[in-house]
């Protein structure tokens, strides 16, 4: 009867457990990166009385968290590719709408007036309001390679401002990693259960994963080793190597703009590692940031560049629009060739003011003072002195359709809507990688959920077969103790 009541007790004890587990698995339903847990149980270990061996009713032998570690790394790895797409898609889309020319004059528009404007000056090279128009279409031209520049230049800047905030979190999630390392450690050593720690773990990697691609491996602790791919170890135990953030000058930065934010090692700061993250947002940042942006800048610097140095290689060979008073002793070649009389410079003047190089060229772009200060300095004739010649005028209009970028291959409207033509064609592939990205991510979810998350009916079910057997339990304990009531009853 000793016997009896003891099994009883282990069959009430091993219920109670299974209500406990599964009252804490429904109330965690809802509780993101959660696994359902389930008790263990074996039979306890018979025992011999009288000659014959019987049964000890059961053991508790330890709460068991339900979860599949290549699920976990595999949904790790699915989190990483959807937001390196998704980031690359949200940035290539502000970069697209920089190059939008529907609802707005854009700069090709501007750049066909503006030779539309010289072509209309070749018909009346002596009409004043003309040259006005000449003169304040290039001011646009100039107001839109600047406003398409720093617009890239403010994407790049913002995306600077975002690799800090990420940094920061980063770095809050490797610690957060450590600690819970720490305390799984800990509590295993008292035999305790872990399993929302680990829970916790496993869903600070997954949000880890979300800003690079990570790798991981449990030591002999069970502490969780993490290694950026590309960067090394960040977490080990309890240590943590953190990241940090450092702003560089054009020469040493990654994208060529000062003031460039680089993710650098805390302990190493003079060790850069910002391109050699690999998948998740922050590297999608990056990517964009020094690569689509950084390409962009360079197309429309050169295409300010190329096309200031055209007008001005053409507009240097023209005289100015007035009476130019050249002694008259001077032979004709003389006079061609005169730079100055005595109201000044006549000829040899640019358009544009003088660009040294490429780089910065669109920032750079101004017309020149000589052009901006008086109008007759725009130059339509190619001999001094003569009203009705337009060369000049004729010869920059017909710039629009030569071949004057990537060595005399293409013109300025091709190598603009090639550039435009990339951004479209990058964002779309973008959006695409997205789309496939966030398909294998929600199947990856479904696969973890089938095999960790909690199902309501399931553990509703449960609720119910433990309840009856924990019921049953009380039944046999309480057979037990009318059978020593009876024995007692007997001896009295």
């Amino acid at each position: 009867m000793g016997d009896l009541l003891g099994i009883g007790k282990t069959g009430l004890f091993a219920s109670k457990k299974s209500l406990e587990v599964t009252g804490h698995n429904l109330s965690n339903v809802n509780t993101e990166g959660y696994s359902r847990q389930k008790v263990s149980q074996s039979t306890a270990i018979p025992v011999s009385v009288a000659g014959f061996v019987q049964g000890a009713g059961v053991s508790v032998n330890g709460i068991n968290r339900i979860n599949d570690e290549f699920i976990d790394k595999k949904l790790a790895n699915s989190l990483s590719s959807s937001k390196y797409f998704d980031t690359r898609t949200d940035q290539l889309a502000q970069v697209e709408s920089i190059f939008n020319e529907i609802d707005s004059d854009g700069l090709n528009q501007v750049l066909n007036k503006f030779f539309n404007a010289f072509r209309d000056l070749a018909n009346q090279p002596e009409n004043e309001t003309i040259r006005s128009v000449v003169r304040d279409n290039a001011t646009l031209v100039v107001k839109d390679f600047r406003r398409i520049r720093e617009s890239l230049d403010l994407q790049a800047q913002s995306i600077d401002s975002k690799i800090k905030t990420s940094v920061s979190e980063i770095n809050q999630i490797l610690n957060h990693v450590a600690d819970l390392n720490q305390k799984i450690t800990a509590l295993e050593a008292q035999q305790g259960e872990t399993g929302d720690y680990r829970d916790q773990r496993d869903l600070a990697l997954r949000k880890l994963s979300e800003h690079f691609k990570i790798t991981t491996y449990a030591d002999e602790k069970n502490r969780y080793v993490i290694s950026a791919q590309g960067i090394g170890t960040l977490v080990t135990g309890a240590n943590v190597q953190e990241l940090a953030v450092k702003t560089f000058n054009a020469e040493q930065s990654s994208n060529n703009m000062n003031g460039s934010t680089e993710v650098v090692l805390k302990d190493r700061p003079s060790q850069i590692v910002t391109d050699q993250f690999q998948q998740g947002s922050l590297t999608g940042m990056i990517k964009v940031r020094n690569g689509d942006i950084k390409k962009f800048q360079e197309d429309i610097d050169d295409i300010a560049y190329q096309f200031a140095k055209a007008v001005n290689d053409v507009h240097r060979q023209g005289f100015v629009n007035r009476k130019i008073n050249l002694d008259a002793e001077q032979s004709k070649l003389d006079r061609s060739l005169a730079s100055f009389d005595n109201k000044g410079q006549v000829n040899q003047i640019d358009f544009f003011a003088p660009l040294e190089s490429s780089s910065g060229a669109a920032m750079s772009i101004n017309i020149s003072d000589a052009v901006l200060n008086d109008l007759s300095n725009i130059a339509t004739a190619k001999d001094p002195n003569s009203p009705g010649d337009n060369r000049i005028a004729i010869a920059i209009s017909k710039l629009q359709h030569e071949r004057i970028l990537g060595e005399g291959t293409i013109t300025l409207e091709e190598k603009y809507l090639q550039t435009i033509g990339r951004v479209g064609l990058e964002s779309g592939k973008a959006r695409l990688d997205a789309e496939q990205a966030n398909g294998i991510l929600a199947q990856a979810v479904n696969l973890r959920e089938r095999m960790s998350g909690v199902s309501i009916d399931e553990e509703t079910a449960n609720m119910v077969r433990f309840q009856q057997a924990y019921q049953a339990s009380a039944k046999v304990m309480q057979a037990a103790d009318e059978m020593f009531k009876t024995v007692l009853d007997i001896k009295r």
